[in-house]
């Protein structure tokens, strides 16, 4: 079987299989599905998450740190309300 007829048969996997469920696990990005997740289904999507990132490329990591910095200075109430860093 080639790798994109065997690809499209997992994405088209019913969820109701055990690995149909796996993949939906490792595939799931709303927040509020994600906050309800048993430890177990945390457990299997966190191993998924730290293999893919060894496979990032650099310029892919950059990408999602600088996401994260503004998640974090959104949730902080903007730039206006985060201090200056300081040099030591």
């Amino acid at each position: 079987m080639k790798w994109d007829e065997f690809r499209a048969f997992l994405e088209g996997m019913a969820p109701e299989t055990p690995l149909g469920r796996i993949v939906s696990i490792r595939a799931e990005t709303d927040e509020e599905i994600l906050k309800h997740f048993t430890p177990e289904q945390k457990r299997i999507r966190g191993e998924w998450l730290r293999k893919t990132a060894k496979d990032r490329k650099p310029e892919e990591v950059g990408k999602i740190l600088d996401e994260l910095k503004n998640a974090f200075i959104k949730a902080a109430g903007g730039i206006g309300n985060c201090k200056k860093e300081s040099k030591v």
